[in-house]
């Protein structure tokens, strides 16, 4: 009887710590964003962010429709991102980088690296 109580108590830690580390994964994630972008409505929202060098965008597909992020100027390409799918760049150098959806190319927005 004692061994099925320790099992049991084995067991809670266990879940209890792959929990805790899927929490720690997860805010580590969140954290290493600079900023974020939606993509809802067909639309990505803000149309015009400015990040300072180095700093790392991550784009989240909200809608039900696919969509892509890609750079006017090649710099970057995502696959067809589904809902709930991120992207995420790092942008290394100081510019403004245009992007749209090649999948719905009248979405189009900016973000300004300083």
């Amino acid at each position: 009887m004692n061994l099925r109580i320790f099992a049991r108590a084995l067991a809670a830690t266990g879940l209890a710590a792959v929990a805790a580390f899927a929490l720690a994964a997860a805010s580590h994630a969140a954290a290493s964003a600079d900023a974020a972008v939606t993509i809802k409505d067909f639309d990505f929202h803000p149309m015009d962010i400015a990040v300072p060098a180095g700093a790392t965008v991550v784009w989240k597909n909200l809608d039900g429709e696919p969509h892509t992020v890609t750079s006017v100027d090649g710099t970057f390409r995502s696959g067809a991102l589904d809902q709930g799918d991120s992207f995420s760049f790092r942008f290394a150098r100081p510019g403004v980088y245009r992007y749209l959806c090649t999948i719905h190319p009248r979405m189009v927005a900016t973000v300004t690296v300083r």
